[in-house]
């Protein structure tokens, strides 16, 4: 299989080299608006060739499209205006509801599965790639019953190859589920950062006396804007959402410590202790 590759950073890298890895794809294609990550994505191993657009939509049998959702939203309709009745396109965008609707009325709308990896990490660049970084992860597929069967079955196919479990899930789930589990917390990390960057002026403090907690709860905050303003703005009304339900949260233990109702703070810890429960399944 040919597979063209549009965005050669942290995701789609990592999704080439695990194709790559598994003999899923015999050649692969670079596109991407950086010249240096093309190079990159070169001397990594992680493409055989940068092309343009075009030429790498023509000759693959394959098109993930591996960027910034509100470019991914503006670029897929020209993508399908390309490829042929073979041809298949995924994405692997955070939220699906946008991309989803800029396809639904396209001809070739059959053609586009839409996908997301549920995997990341504050890095970005073919540099950050790593080739095993979906096994065990789920893998979302939305709107199934939009796409082909067989432009299915290769993308289920290419799940399988990432060693993904697969989910199905319309888009508006998804992007609802999605804001609760993962944009939220970007934000609260982001909200955190500020915070301790506000108030501790000392940076080799911070340094110092920063714990593994801190560490890990803001790690996140090293995202990059680049990816994670388009995500917030595509799913802008469910993240304001579940950001009203934090707030609501945040007040209750603001108001425990204001009234020293410490018992009421433990029943807000205790409470919170039930997602060991869930996530120690």
């Amino acid at each position: 299989m040919k597979i063209s590759i549009i965005g050669v950073g942290l995701i789609g890298g990592s999704m080439a080299l695990k194709l790559r890895q598994k003999g899923i794809a015999d050649f692969i294609y670079g596109i991407d608006n950086s010249n240096e990550h093309l190079n990159e994505a070169l001397e990594l191993k992680i493409i055989d060739a940068k092309v343009d657009l075009e030429y790498g939509i023509k000759n693959s049998d394959l098109v993930i499209l591996a960027i910034p959702v509100d470019a991914a939203r503006k670029l897929l309709p020209n993508i399908l205006d390309l490829i042929s009745e073979n041809q298949t396109v995924m994405d692997a965008g955070s939220t699906k509801a946008g991309i989803v609707n800029a396809v639904k009325d396209h001809p070739k709308r059959s053609r586009f599965v839409a996908f997301h990896p549920m995997w990341g990490t504050e890095n970005n660049g073919p540099k950050s790639a790593v080739s095993d970084s979906f096994s065990g992860k789920a893998g979302v597929i939305c709107n199934k019953e939009e796409s082909a069967e067989d432009a299915l079955a290769s993308v289920k196919k290419i799940v399988e190859s990432l060693d993904m479990h697969l989910i199905y899930m319309n888009a508006e789930d998804h992007d609802v589920h999605t804001a609760y589990i993962s944009h939220i917390s970007h934000i609260t990390s982001y909200a955190l950062a500020n915070t301790v960057l506000e108030k501790e002026r000392e940076e080799e403090t911070i340094f110092q006396l920063a714990s593994s907690g801190f560490s890990s709860t803001v790690r996140l905050a090293k995202s990059h804007p680049e990816m994670w303003v388009p995500i917030f703005k595509q799913n802008k009304e469910n993240v304001l959402d579940v950001l009203n339900e934090h707030i609501a949260q945040l007040r209750k233990f603001k108001s425990a410590l204001e009234k020293e109702n410490f018992e009421y703070l433990g029943e807000l810890i205790s409470n919170a202790n039930k997602i060991r429960g869930i996530l120690d399944k």
